[in-house]
């Protein structure tokens, strides 16, 4: 199932207090970036992150589950506190790698 765009501007809106987020919209999903940096994505209509150790502590009480068949385990955000949702999101950035530069 894919997710609504709908459901995208819910979680943009969420993420406002977070510097540069964008979204990329990948075979009917999305995928949240903050500074270039992938972070997660909205899935199934379920907005999800990496699982980072900083993401994994301060979510420790979050729901784990797959993307999809197959895929690694990410953290189903609870969007009922956008300020945890920002503070996490701003921790587990300079955890996850630098995008790749793109051959010319």
């Amino acid at each position: 199932m894919a997710s609504d765009e709908s459901y995208l501007e819910y979680v943009l809106d969420l993420l406002s207090e977070v510097d540069q987020v964008s979204s990329r919209k990948m075979m009917g999903e999305y995928l949240l970036y903050a500074n270039g940096i992938l972070f997660g994505g909205i899935y199934d209509n379920r907005f999800m992150l990496k699982v980072t150790p900083s993401s994994k502590a301060l979510c420790a009480d979050s729901t784990f589950e797959a993307p999809y068949p197959g895929a690694k385990d990410m953290i189903v955000v609870d969007t009922d506190n956008p300020e945890k949702i920002a503070a996490t999101i701003t921790a587990m950035l300079p955890e996850l790698p630098e995008p790749k530069k793109r051959a010319k």
